[in-house]
């Protein structure tokens, strides 16, 4: 890291610049010598981007670089990327927060064409969404990348038509896991985008679109897809796995083959030498030898015939497996029929449900107008009381007007009484009595007209009580109906609500069980073509084996035969010679004796490579009987197999004629 810093400030005073402080500070940190370098918050100059984007081709002394918040320009951010093009070491970045735009995207896209060794990439706060161009670079770029692994794009401003070319590059791109996308403006169409993209693209676990103004259900069906891709993940891990396992015990089968031929091979070498040292066998062990072949052709005529009782079982087996998969399309097709008319159901029931609920408004609006009417009722009798009310004070104004005129007559009456007392004396008694009846005569007038008026003004409070007593009726009636009306309708949403979540789960409970029940058949039908396919390669390396066998046998055929007829020529050659040593042996009677030694001493050697020879068969008999027991245990392995294998056949087709029987279409069938 050290030496990085001295070629960081190296390059900075070549291009005539100092080199900046909180770069360097940062290179002297340990978190820098562990393989990061954060330089995040720091104001990176056009000089330090230029340096750094020197540096940064071929193996940089670190696996992540932070750059987030720098206030980077945009001929910094392309020297930068362009130094990431050949990196071989950077695997994570972080360009959050630079406000990165056209050119910036361009540079981005470029980097994910040919840098291989990114696999995280954070772009958070940035305007890349704005300018369609430079994200269609970009995303041509990701379309390319297929070593990229986690992304970051939130707060980028991404609209439908950017969410669009995204899934297009989604479509293509082979290794992307995570892609976050909060926080943009992808909405509906970009959101219907990016579920149909994921259709065609199996390798993306996590997809994030919160505040996007994306509908629940589009969110859901990405989740229903997500996980959909992450079960297929952990089965193909789980498939890896296996395959890694396998592959290791076929290696050591392999190994323990190679072995077993090395040592078969020492051991037929040792036989040539014994062979070798043996060329004076007599044509008897040679027929020997010829029947030992014979038994040993036959042998290998039953494990022939074996091993095409064993195929012709495989092959019964695949038919078997052949007819379970067809059993298993027909039971797909029956799900997918029983969900589509699932589907219609709640079509229907939600129609169903609308209708009421279109009924309950009509009811509603019809209570309303009634409710308008009672109003309109209620404010002509309002009405009403007020204009009663104005009679009756009306009524009252008149009593007292009327009462005040009568005072003020009876005023004027007393001053003409006095004035007529002062000037006519005389007449005073006449004129009393005149007066007192005339004021009797008005009192009583005045007495019967405030009885009248009383007598009105009682009638009228009454038929203002009654009338008040009507109208808090009335309004009663009509709260208690409105709040009925309001209270049934609350009722009928509530109860069709719960209906359609009941049947919902329902439905969705129905289709989690057979999609379970569809993915265990199809791992045990995955299980059976594996065991098939295991069984099928044993078998395979068993007549490999046995070819193998059967070519070393014709080996020692021919060898055996050449070697009979370099004995027999042999023998030709001895013939000769003891025919000419006879002839001189007649010549030379007294030499006999000499020949008679020699030849006792030939016999014991004779006899001696004999024993050996026999010794020597012996061996080699032992070696095949070993051979014959392992060719045994192999049969008995095959024949295990074999019963396990229809065993698990058995198992998987009652499995599938349980869950046949089980379902809803095997009850409506067998009812049927």
């Amino acid at each position: 890291m050290e030496q990085f810093g001295q070629e960081y400030a190296r390059l900075c005073a070549a291009a005539g610049a100092a080199p900046q402080e909180a770069v360097l500070r940062r290179l002297r940190e340990p978190e820098a010598a562990r393989g990061r370098l954060d330089l995040a918050a720091q104001s990176l100059s056009l000089q330090t981007c230029s340096a750094l984007g020197r540096l940064l081709p071929g193996a940089a002394p670190f696996a992540a670089l932070a750059l987030g918040d720098c206030g980077l320009s945009e001929e910094g951010v392309r020297l930068l990327l362009h130094g990431l093009c050949s990196n071989t070491t950077v695997k994570s970045l972080d360009l959050k927060g630079n406000n990165l735009r056209t050119m910036g995207a361009e540079a981005l896209g470029k980097l994910l064409r040919q840098n291989k060794s990114i696999r995280s990439l954070t772009l958070e706060w940035n305007s890349l969404g704005m300018w369609e161009e430079g994200f269609s670079f970009f995303c041509q770029g990701l379309r390319a990348n297929n070593f990229l692994q986690h992304l970051d794009l939130r707060n980028n401003q991404i609209n439908h038509q950017g969410a669009g070319e995204l899934a297009m590059a989604l479509t293509q791109n082979s290794s992307l896991q995570e892609l976050d996308l909060r926080w943009n403006n992808i909405g509906l169409l970009g959101g219907r985008a990016l579920l149909n993209c994921l259709h065609s693209n199996k390798t993306l676990k996590r997809l994030e679109l919160a505040g996007n103004n994306v509908p629940g259900d589009i969110l859901k069906a990405v989740e229903q897809a997500l996980d959909h891709n992450q079960d297929r993940e952990a089965i193909l891990s789980e498939a890896q796995n296996q395959v890694n396992i396998l592959s290791k015990e076929v290696l050591s089968l392999k190994d323990e083959k190679n072995k077993q031929f090395m040592d078969f091979v020492d051991t037929v070498d040792k036989q040539k030498e014994e062979r070798a040292r043996s060329e004076k066998m007599s044509a008897a062990r040679v027929s020997q030898l010829q029947e030992a072949l014979d038994e040993q052709y036959s042998i290998m005529n039953s494990l022939k015939t074996k091993l095409q009782m064993t195929e012709a079982a495989l092959a019964l087996s695949e038919q078997k497996v052949h007819n379970l998969g067809e059993l298993l399309n027909a039971m797909k097709q029956e799900q997918n029929a029983v969900a589509e008319c699932h589907f219609k159901e709640l079509q229907q029931q939600k129609q169903e449900g609308a209708d009421r609920e279109g009924r309950l408004l009509h009811d509603l609006s019809a209570a309303r107008e009634k409710n308008l009417l009672l109003r309109n009722q209620v404010d002509e009798l309002e009405r009403k009381c007020k204009v009663q009310q104005d009679q009756l004070f009306q009524v009252k104004q008149d009593l007292t007007n009327t009462t005040a005129e009568l005072k003020l007559r009876a005023v004027e009456a007393e001053e003409r009484l006095e004035m007529e007392k002062r000037r006519f004396k005389q007449s005073l008694e006449d004129m009393e009595s005149l007066r007192v009846k005339e004021v009797d005569r008005v009192t009583q007038h005045m007495e019967a007209s405030e009885r009248s008026m009383h007598n009105r003004i009682q009638r009228l409070e009454a038929i203002r009580i009654s009338l008040e007593e009507e109208l808090s009726q009335v309004k009663a009636a009509a709260l208690t109906e409105r709040g009925q009306a309001e209270e049934e309708l609350i009722k009928v949403r509530s109860q069709a609500r719960l209906e359609e979540q009941q049947r919902l789960e329902h439905l969705e409970e129905k289709l989690r069980l057979m999609t379970k029940s569809r993915d265990e058949a199809q791992n045990c039908c995955l299980k059976q073509k594996e065991m098939v396919a295991e069984a099928q390669a044993k078998a395979k390396q068993l007549s490999l084996y046995a070819d193998g066998l059967k070519r070393r046998l014709d080996e020692l055929q021919q060898d055996l035969d050449s070697k009979e007829e370099e004995k027999v020529t042999e023998l030709n050659k001895v013939k000769v010679e003891l025919q000419e040593k006879i002839g001189h042996l007649e010549a030379e009677r007294t030499a006999q004796d000499g020949l008679r030694e020699k030849i006792a001493a030939l016999e014991r050697q004779l006899k001696a490579l004999s024993s050996n020879h026999r010794e020597a068969l012996l061996d080699k008999e032992g070696e095949i009987s070993l051979l014959l027991e392992k060719l045994r245990m192999k049969e008995a392995e095959i024949s295990r197999m074999r019963e396990e294998e229809a065993q698990r056949a058995s198992f998987l087709q009652n499995a599938i004629m349980a869950y046949v029987q089980g379902s809803p279409l095997g009850t409506h069938g067998s009812r049927k």
